[in-house]
This record gives structure tokens, C-alpha cells and sequence, in this order.
């Protein structure tokens, strides 16, 4: 497991430092890394060094080719933080093959079968008094609010994480990267 991301993790590195030096700043950076609009949600997500625990487990789940799809698709992104925040050995425990349905429905209720930028969730939510339902593609519902510029997603067991980038748009979507992992009702 370790050097899958370690291995990962290099290649985003590498990646990363190859794009950065041959595009402009008009590309927001994640995880040290540019994102273009012209390229697909794990074109991008590879290159990003705060990301390879979830690109592991997107490869893991066998999700890599729904999410280079034509979409559109909204991804709430969990960093590598996020993930090394849940339980010790979740992750690993998660990444074993026999447990790719349990991945594959964690993952797919950080997805929503739209093209959601910032703007609209914040409308949504005003629209709902305050709260707004996102049912995602792993058939989760989650909870969006908002406070100022903050967006907030809240899962079905009531973790609630905060949007800390936001509108990273993609080819085929959006990324919105978050600072907690989303988990479904158990």
C-alpha cells in the first residue's frame, strides 16, 4: 500500500513540476500542482500531492475510467489529511479488494452527477432556507450550507467538512477539495 502511494506520489510530483513550469498562473493550483480545464477529474487529480490516498483508492475501487467519462460530474475531493484523520487502518482496510464495495460507496458519495461551481450551492442552499439536500451518485444524501465564503458539506453520519478550494473546473466537471473524508449512513 505504501508504495503504491509513495509511487503515486512521485509521479504527481514529477508531473506537477513539469506542468508548472510550462503554464501560467491562470491555472489554480492543488496540492502544489496546476489544474487545466481541458483535462478530465484524474488527469488533474493525479498531479496533485495533497491527493494520491484518494487517487489510490479511485484506482482501488475501479472508478478511474467513471471519472474520466464525460460527466458531468461534481467531486467533493478529500485531501491526504482527511484521510489519514479516520481511524488507523481504515484506509489500508479499505483498500483491500474484498472490500471494494465499502470503498466504492464511500467514494461515489463524494460525487454528484452534475456540474455544481460555488456560486450554485450557495444559491441552492438559499433557495432550501439554509440547507440544501445533495444526493450524490453512490445514493448518499448530503447537507450543503454555507457561512460567508465558507462551504460546508455535511454527510449522513453529521461529520461536516469545509471547502477549502473551491470551482477547480475540470473537462468533464468540477473539483471542490475538502478538508474531511464524507461517509455514508453505516
Amino acid at each position: 500500500m505504501k508504495s503504491l502511494i509513495n509511487s503515486v506520489a512521485v509521479v504527481a510530483i514529477t508531473c506537477s513540476a513539469a506542468f508548472a513550469a510550462s503554464h501560467s498562473a491562470e491555472n489554480p493550483m492543488v496540492g502544489g500542482a496546476p489544474m487545466f480545464a481541458d483535462k478530465n477529474i484524474v488527469e488533474n487529480a493525479v498531479n496533485s500531492a495533497d491527493h494520491t490516498t484518494l487517487v489510490a483508492a479511485v484506482q482501488a475501487a475501479g472508478l478511474v475510467e467513471t471519472l474520466q467519462s464525460e460527466g458531468p460530474f461534481t467531486v467533493f475531493a478529500p485531501v491526504n489529511a482527511a484521510f489519514d484523520a479516520l481511524p488507523e487502518g481504515t484506509v489500508e482496510t479499505l483498500l483491500k479488494p474484498e472490500n471494494k464495495d465499502q470503498l466504492t460507496k464511500i467514494l461515489t458519495c463524494h460525487v454528484v452527477a452534475t456540474n455544481a461551481l460555488a456560486d450554485a450551492i450557495r444559491g441552492m442552499v438559499d433557495d432550501d432556507n439554509g440547507k440544501h439536500p445533495v444526493p450524490t451518485v453512490g445514493g448518499c444524501t448530503l447537507q450543503a450550507t454555507y457561512d460567508g465564503d465558507e462551504i460546508f458539506i455535511e454527510d449522513e453520519m453529521g461529520n461536516k467538512a469545509t471547502v477549502t478550494i473551491a470551482d477547480v473546473k475540470q473537462s468533464n466537471g468540477v473539483i471542490h477539495v475538502i478538508d474531511k473524508v464524507l461517509l455514508p449512513a453505516m
